[in-house]
C-alpha cells in the first residue's frame, strides 16, 4: 500500500484516465462514480446569465476606458470571472501552445510517464490532491508545473522535452500570461479605486503556476466530474481552451453557467488572493469542469500570484470606519504553507477570516 501524503504538496499515483477511455469502456469504474450527486447535478439553465466579456482595447482607449473599467468592476464583483478579448497575445502563440499540449497528450503512456509526479512533489504528470486510496477520482489527467515564471524559479525536471518544441512554446506563453495578468490587475485596481501601478507591479515579478488538463471522452459523463467544484488560491487565473468543446462551468446565483469557448479569448477568474486584497468586495467563484461523452477537451490554466515579497492581505485604502479588515494579512510563504498543510475538506478562505 502506498504511503499517504502528509500534506497537499504531493499526490498518490492513479490510473491514466486517457488509457481507460481508450479501452472503450461502456461503464465508468466505481472509483470515478460520484455519490455526492450535488457535485454533478446541473441546476436549470438561466438564459439571462451570460459570462461577461471584457475588451482590453476598450480598457486602454481613453474614449471607452471609464465605461469598460466599470464593466470590469461589475464582472469582478458579480461573477469573479469573465472572458477577455484583444489581450495582445498573438494567435500564433496561442495556436502553438495548443499544438504542443495536444502533442503531449497524444504521446504513448510510457512516454508521458517520463514526467510523472514523484513522492513529495505535486509537479508533473498525474492527478492532483489524491490523498487516500479510497478517495473518489476526477475524470481527468493533468500535468502541473510550478513556478513557470519567473525564469529563475523553474524546475525543468518536470517540463516535457517531447514534443520537441514544448519547452520553447511554454516559455514564451508563460511570459505572455504574466504580461496579461499584470495588465488585468492594473485595471482591477483602478476599478477598486487603488493605486494601479503599485498593485500591477507586484504581479510583474510574481510567480505563475500552470495546470494543463486533459478530459477524455467518458461513457457515462453524467456520473462523473472532470474537476470538482473549487475556488482558486491565485490572484488571477488565466485559462486557454484548446478547442471548441465546452466543459468549464461557473456557479452564479445558484446556477452552473457554461463558459462557452470563444476563439482567441482567455477566461480570467479571480482567486482567493484577489478576494482578500479587495477585502471581500470581489469573490473567487466556484467553478468546475464536466466530462463529455464523445470528445476530448484540453485546457491550460495559468495561476498568477503577487511576487514573494508582497503581503497577501486587504488593501489598506479599503480599510476604513465601517469596513474593517475581513481577512488576515500573510506573507506569501505563509499563505502557501497554510493552503498546502490544511485538510482537503477545510475551506481555505474561511480559515483566513478574522
Amino acid at each position: 500500500m502506498a504511503v499517504e501524503p502528509e500534506s497537499l504538496q504531493w499526490s498518490l499515483p492513479v490510473p491514466s484516465v486517457q488509457e481507460l477511455a481508450i479501452q472503450g469502456l461502456q461503464t465508468v469504474p466505481p472509483r470515478y462514480v460520484r455519490d455526492d450527486t450535488d457535485i454533478i447535478i446541473t441546476a436549470p439553465s438561466n438564459p439571462s446569465l451570460l459570462v461577461p466579456l471584457i475588451d482590453m482595447t476598450k480598457l486602454v482607449n481613453p474614449d471607452s476606458h471609464e465605461q469598460e473599467i466599470q464593466r470590469l468592476h461589475s464582472a469582478c464583483r458579480e461573477w469573479g470571472l469573465f472572458q477577455i478579448i484583444n489581450h495582445g497575445v498573438s494567435d500564433e502563440s496561442l495556436s502553438n501552445m495548443k499544438q504542443q499540449v495536444q502533442g503531449f497528450f497524444d504521446l504513448p503512456l510510457q512516454e508521458k510517464k517520463r514526467w510523472a509526479q514523484k513522492p513529495g512533489s505535486l509537479e508533473g504528470y498525474g492527478q492532483a490532491f489524491v490523498t487516500s486510496e479510497e478517495q473518489k477520482l476526477e475524470w481527468n489527467d493533468m500535468i502541473f508545473l510550478r513556478s513557470i515564471h519567473p525564469l529563475q524559479n523553474r524546475n525543468l525536471d518536470f517540463w516535457p522535452e517531447n514534443p520537441p518544441e514544448f519547452r520553447k512554446a511554454l516559455e514564451t506563453y508563460s511570459e505572455e500570461m504574466n504580461r496579461v495578468a499584470v495588465s488585468i490587475v492594473r485595471f482591477i485596481a483602478m476599478g477598486l479605486g487603488l493605486e494601479a501601478q503599485e498593485y500591477s507591479e507586484t504581479y510583474r515579478g510574481g510567480m505563475c503556476d500552470m495546470r494543463i488538463n486533459c478530459y477524455p471522452p467518458c461513457p457515462e459523463p453524467e456520473r462523473v466530474v472532470g474537476l470538482c467544484p473549487h475556488m482558486d488560491i491565485s490572484g488571477i487565473t488565466l485559462l486557454l481552451e484548446c478547442g471548441d468543446m465546452p466543459g468549464l462551468q461557473v456557479l452564479k446565483d445558484g446556477h452552473w453557467v457554461v463558459v462557452e469557448p470563444i476563439n482567441g479569448a482567455l477566461v480570467a477568474n479571480l482567486g482567493h488572493a484577489m478576494q482578500i486584497m479587495s477585502n471581500g468586495i470581489y469573490k473567487a467563484p466556484d467553478h468546475r469542469a464536466m466530462a463529455n461523452k464523445s470528445k476530448q477537451r484540453l485546457s491550460i490554466a495559468t495561476f498568477c500570484y503577487p511576487n514573494s515579497s508582497a503581503d497577501i492581505g486587504p488593501a489598506e485604502k479599503l480599510i476604513k470606519p465601517g469596513s474593517p479588515p475581513l481577512f488576515k494579512t500573510l506573507k506569501c510563504e505563509e499563505y502557501f504553507h497554510h493552503f498546502y498543510n490544511r485538510k482537503l475538506e477545510v475551506s481555505f478562505i474561511d480559515s483566513l477570516k478574522i
